[in-house]
């Protein structure tokens, strides 16, 4: 099974050096709960795997030799969005994102879910207080409190 994002970012922050704590704050877990966290990725068999993968990879020293280097396990993130535009519009910046194919499908739904406010507005035009006022309107036109008619009441002998 894939590594979802979080325990990916576990695995290279680890790698990178930093401690169970550390590395789950860096894949996004919550301050509070990350030492908890980080104890339980460190002993997740498909971690241990890849940390395993990953320190085999960087231990080996490839020769001088005409074949290109081997892509991490983990993907290199670093080429990634070099493509992306300096601006300072963020619009611009998430459009260019959600359309960059290089990019993790992940980050491109981020950026679309993102930028979908600034394309189609709520359904309804106005608030929760708008559509009590507007609904009270529609009651006192009818002429009772209930929205019913007043039955005219008849005096019986």
């Amino acid at each position: 099974m894939a590594l979802t994002n979080k325990k990916r970012r576990f695995v290279e922050s680890k790698a990178a050096g930093a401690s169970n704590r550390e590395a789950a704050e860096a894949a996004g877990y919550a301050a509070g709960s990350a030492s908890a966290a980080g104890s339980r990725l460190a002993k997740d068999p498909e971690i241990v795997a890849a940390l395993e993968k990953l320190k085999t990879v960087r231990n080996v020293k490839p020769e001088a030799s005409s074949e290109p280097p081997e892509p991490s396990p983990l993907g290199d993130e670093s080429d990634d969005l070099a493509e992306l535009p300096s601006t300072d519009d963020p619009l611009v910046w998430l459009l260019a994102l959600m359309n960059e194919p290089k990019a993790k499908i992940f980050d491109r739904r981020n950026a679309a879910q993102s930028a979908l406010p600034y394309f189609h507005g709520k359904k309804s035009g106005m608030g929760k207080k708008e559509q009590k006022l507007d609904d009270a309107a529609k009651v006192g036109a009818s002429g009772s409190r209930f929205g019913l008619r007043e039955r005219h009441l008849k005096a019986v002998k």
